[in-house]
């Protein structure tokens, strides 16, 4: 008798979450600096996997910490954060050779945020705005060795996000200079930017002055005029 291998293969998968659903030494994390949104979360968590034990950070420097004494098999981490971004959290974890599937929340449309995180590290993305099910269906995936990504960042990915590049001009900045970037649009001073990403005043000062020549803008209001009509926020 034929074997259908692709369907055996989709057995074997569910097979592993299942059992991975029942393992009583599985650890999750959840990193999130509202203790409102790490509530909703975790039970959302343990309806689905009650063996499951469950840590909790506010920040990312506690994050930091926990994962260089403790094996999680899934992270979850709020893009947005005091201190250090995910953005930052994802590439120091590399450094350190943590692998743990990392899937990362965030408040910011899919289209400004996915690629990049995506590109440092992460597993998967979700907005914080998604069904309890479809943040079930996510852990699952990053527990069955997968990423978790839509369609639409699929295909942003098979096309090597060359069109996006194409598209629009703050792609082509760095992490660090997008967070910048949208700060300055916001109305922050320099000096409140550099309090708020723990930063020197003139570190910040160099950042404007790339973001500027990389854009080809001339001052923050048509950097704010940009952000406005790309509507990023």
């Amino acid at each position: 008798m034929q074997i259908n291998f692709m369907r055996t293969l989709g057995i074997l998968n569910n097979l592993k979450i299942f059992s991975m659903s029942g393992k009583e030494d599985m650890r999750f994390l959840i990193a999130d600096d509202h203790a409102i949104v790490r509530k909703g979360i975790r039970q959302i968590l343990l309806d689905e996997f009650p063996n499951v034990t469950i840590d909790e950070v506010a920040n990312g420097n506690d994050l930091l910490e926990n994962v260089r004494i403790q094996k999680y098999e899934v992270i979850i981490l709020d893009i947005s954060m005091p201190g250090r971004s995910g953005l930052e959290i994802l590439k120091q974890m590399k450094s350190f050779n943590i692998a743990s599937p990392v899937l990362i929340l965030s408040m910011h449309p899919e289209d400004q945020y996915a690629i990049r995180v995506l590109k440092a590290g992460a597993s998967g993305f979700l907005s914080k705005d998604i069904a309890a099910e479809e943040l079930v269906n996510a852990v699952k995936k990053l527990l069955s060795g997968r990423k978790y990504i839509t369609e639409t960042v699929a295909e942003k990915l098979a096309l090597g996000v060359d069109i996006a590049t194409r598209e629009a001009q703050h792609e082509i900045l760095s992490d660090r200079e997008f967070e910048v970037l949208k700060l300055i649009a916001s109305g922050k001073t320099v000096s409140e930017i550099a309090g708020l990403l723990h930063l020197s005043v003139a570190t910040v000062s160099t950042y404007r002055t790339r973001i500027l020549d990389k854009m080809h803008l001339k001052n923050n209001a048509e950097l704010t005029h940009y952000v406005i009509s790309q509507g990023i926020n």
